[in-house]
């Protein structure tokens, strides 16, 4: 855990020295590179991995920065998606966490605050790109202009499928449902598209959904979109999501599984068409884990893992039948899908295994990656040549996934007996217990605040902070509320509301709660208020 703490270190300090406020650190030349946008990408990149590391003070700081410094007034074309996972995804996660990271946050928090506001800001300038006849978007959108008149209608099926976590946080935050509006739209016009085998390619045109590329699989073009439908589904405890990719984990098993390894396919008749491990699916076994099937992604995981053994890393094509790399296709530009699955088995496993695996990551991170001015891109896993890139998920997730496998005590790991209760303009809410969904960038999103922001009618919010300082009363001073007719005067009930206010006041301002009370669904509008302010919970 500490080597990998340095290791973020190392590159991060060195990213703020010669590359900041680019995009990108060129390791090999200590200078830095605008990739995705203008965006200073991977600070906001590795904004919530400081937290998770422990530094509070670097993520304030950082915080205060950003606000000052990013501007998405600017014309410039940007990739949908990738916009999309690691600029919002990176805001709105760091806004979640930054009243853990002890920044002071403004009132109505967290339905409101400056680095939602930046997270919105940059998804209206994505929506231009979803005005299609079928919904699903263009692949890239300017800034300043909004879709280019010449641009391709062509996008790959993750650049379709990919914004559910980020959109659908931001719609129960912000109120406005625009933006899982059009998330959902484009995520159906995919399932309506599906082969008859159930199946889908890699690319398609947005405007007539005919299907460009016609292969199918786990991997590159494909895979987020359903790694999005699982976190989609647990995320907004969404049937639908889950069974749709119910039916697709049955086509891809029927299909594209062979022994233990994923190959592509042709989507409408099902013969192999690249018999090809792409280091991008090694996404799949943490994603098995989520809907429980461990015996699977443990075999798929270990049929991965020897690919690492032989390179020290995974090459982005591996031939299965020959055994070694694809011609091209030789690199590893520290990716993190296979760490990343290491972490999510080890926390349903605890096998020791995963944690060889971390350390082998390490070891080949340092032994071939490491230069100077921070952790360069390998261009041939074969010879370790580097390339002069530090992409920001190198901070965002490889750091980070590793360092979570090896601290099994970190408040991302939270089983929900430690929480948050924080007041919102909108009733009492319950933050940080755990069961954070990370985005594709791996970035967490706390999935108790999709629930801070309701509206509901004011008398209602009313009634329910009564009976919360009612049960609360009863609770702490084991006092027993009498019927009403047993009180000659309507004093002594009045006196126990009183108590009662004082008590529910003390509760709500307590930072930290052992036991939510109504953490059961909100009661129907029918509770009625006796004269003497008694609650009852039936129609009586």
């Amino acid at each position: 855990r500490e080597r990998v703490r340095a290791m973020f270190y190392h590159a991060y300090e060195h990213y703020l020295e010669s590359a900041f406020p680019y995009d990108e650190l060129r390791p090999l030349t200590c200078d830095g590179q605008d990739t995705w946008g203008s965006f200073s990408l991977t600070l906001i990149d590795a904004l919530d991995t400081l937290l998770i590391l422990g530094n509070v003070s670097e993520f304030q700081r950082v915080v205060n920065v950003l606000q000052e410094g990013v501007d998405f007034d600017i014309d410039v074309n940007a990739s949908v998606f990738e916009t999309n996972i690691r600029v919002v995804g990176g805001l709105l996660s760091a806004h979640l966490l930054s009243k853990k990271a002890g920044v002071e946050v403004e009132v109505g928090w967290p339905c409101a605050g400056p680095l939602l506001r930046m997270a919105e800001e940059a998804a209206r300038k994505l929506l231009p790109a979803f005005q299609t006849p079928t919904g699903m978007p263009y692949g890239t959108v300017n800034l300043l202009h909004g879709v280019n008149p010449g641009e391709t209608p062509v996008t790959c099926t993750a650049g379709i499928g990919t914004f559910i976590v980020e959109f659908a946080t931001l719609s129960h935050l912000t109120g406005d449902p625009v933006f899982e509006d059009v998330a959902r739209k484009a995520l159906k016009a995919l399932w309506k598209n599906r082969s008859d085998i159930g199946l889908v390619g890699n690319h398609i045109d947005v405007i007539t959904a005919k299907w460009v590329a016609q292969d199918a699989g786990i991997g590159a073009g494909v895979d987020s979109y359903f790694e999005y439908l699982v976190k989609g589904a647990i995320l907004l405890q969404d049937k639908d999501l889950m069974s749709m990719f119910l039916e697709y984990n049955k086509a891809i098993k029927n299909y594209t599984k062979f022994d233990d390894w994923y190959l592509w396919v042709q989507m409408y008749k099902g013969t192999v068409s690249m018999p090809v491990f792409q280091s991008l699916e090694a996404y799949w076994p943490g994603l098995q884990s989520l809907i429980g099937d461990i015996d699977n992604a443990m075999r798929t995981f270990l049929n991965y893992y020897t690919v690492w053994k032989q390179f020290g890393g995974l090459p982005e094509f591996y031939n299965i039948p020959q055994g070694y790399t694809v011609e091209k296709r030789e690199g590893y530009p520290l990716r993190p899908e296979l760490i990343e699955s290491a972490m999510y088995l080890y926390r349903a496993t605890r096998d020791p295994t995963l944690l060889e695996l971390g350390r082998d990551a390490v070891e080949s991170i340092e032994k071939i990656s490491k230069v100077d001015c921070g952790f360069a891109t390998i261009k041939d896993l074969r010879d370790h040549r580097l390339d002069n890139r530090m992409e920001s998920f190198f901070l965002a997730e490889t750091v980070k996934y590793l360092y979570l496998l090896f601290d099994p005590d970190n408040f991302i790991h939270n089983d929900g007996s430690d929480f948050d209760v924080v007041l919102t303009p909108y009733g009492e809410c319950i933050l940080n217990a755990g069961g954070y969904i990370f985005n594709t960038e791996a970035h967490p999103i706390d999935p108790a605040a999709l629930h801070c922001c309701r509206k509901r009618k004011e008398e209602q919010w009313e009634v329910e902070d009564l009976m919360r300082e009612f049960y609360s009363l009863k609770r702490n001073k084991k006092f027993t509320l009498k019927r009403a007719s047993d009180h000659g005067e309507g004093e002594s009930t009045q006196d126990s509301v009183d108590t009662s206010s004082e008590s529910g006041r003390e509760k709500r301002n307590s930072k930290k709660n052992t036991h939510s009370l109504l953490s059961c669904p909100s009661q129907s509008f029918n509770s009625k208020l006796a004269v003497l302010g008694q609650v009852f919970l039936d129609n009586t």
